[in-house]
């Protein structure tokens, strides 16, 4: 975990939000999580608006803070495969509760706040 200087930090939470934190992350964790192994392509596919570029990014590094498995098969053309780690599935439950949280704050909060500006 290099990329992330413990020293810069506050709090177990400051942590969190290091290694998940970020537009593409979540996203990215949320398809593994809820519909398995995927490969690159699969999840370009999925995330609308994500550059490649900025994919392979978010991919190494949560590689690299042990939250996705890289699988690497040697045949032509390449095949590369990502999955959650043990370390990422236990992430679920959280971004689950995120995803419930924003939904109701959706429904409830914003509906209200559209309904008075009309």
């Amino acid at each position: 975990m290099s990329r992330i200087n413990l020293k810069t930090l506050n709090c177990e939470k400051e942590l969190t939000l290091a290694i998940i934190g970020g537009k593409w992350k979540m996203l990215i964790m949320w398809h593994l999580g809820k519909e398995g192994t995927k490969r690159f392509g699969e999840l370009k596919a999925l995330i609308p608006g994500i550059t490649q570029r900025m994919l392979v990014s978010q991919l190494r590094e949560l590689e690299e803070d042990l939250i996705i498995h890289r699988e690497v098969y040697p045949v032509v053309p390449p095949k590369v495969e990502y999955s959650l780690t043990e370390k990422g599935e236990s992430l679920m439950p959280i971004l689950e509760s995120m995803y419930d949280w924003g939904k109701d704050y959706m429904e409830n909060v914003l509906k209200i706040e559209l309904t008075n500006t009309e």
